[in-house]
């Protein structure tokens, strides 16, 4: 694989001609399943393991799995925020400096825990929003 089909191995996002239902509901249904697709990639691996790198240049999978929780964790506020206010402000952050934060020293397992959680109250709202939403 060249650097490319590294850095995106699913491919980059295309966005869809419409949003259907279908695509609504195949998108809330991977929400709903990455938390036990991390746990199973990551369940039987040692630290050494944890500390290999997938790409060269890239994070290693500790700094992977952590990186999902801050990214989904944004998500998931950037959501509620569209749903609370009128005109909801998207504030970026520093991926990169993130990775770097002392809490990135913790064990994977802590931010699959925290994975686990959000994504049981994200896949809620999303799909009782969605019953107001779309009908």
């Amino acid at each position: 694989m060249n650097l490319e089909q590294l850095k995106y191995p699913v491919g980059k996002f295309v966005k869809p001609e419409s949003i259907t239902k279908e695509i609504i509901d195949s998108a809330i249904s991977e929400i709903e399943n990455f938390p036990s697709l991390v746990k199973f990639e990551i369940q039987n691996l040692d630290e050494k393991d944890l500390q290999l790198k997938y790409r060269p240049e890239g994070w290693t999978i500790t700094q992977v799995v952590h990186h999902c929780a801050d990214s989904h964790i944004n998500s998931y506020m950037r959501f509620k925020l569209a749903l609370t206010e009128n005109i909801p402000t998207i504030k970026p952050y520093e991926e990169s400096l993130w990775a770097e934060l002392p809490d990135n020293n913790l064990s994977p397992l802590v931010s699959l825990k925290l994975l686990e959680a959000l994504h049981e109250r994200w896949v809620y709202i999303l799909k009782f929003s969605g019953k107001s939403c779309i009908g």
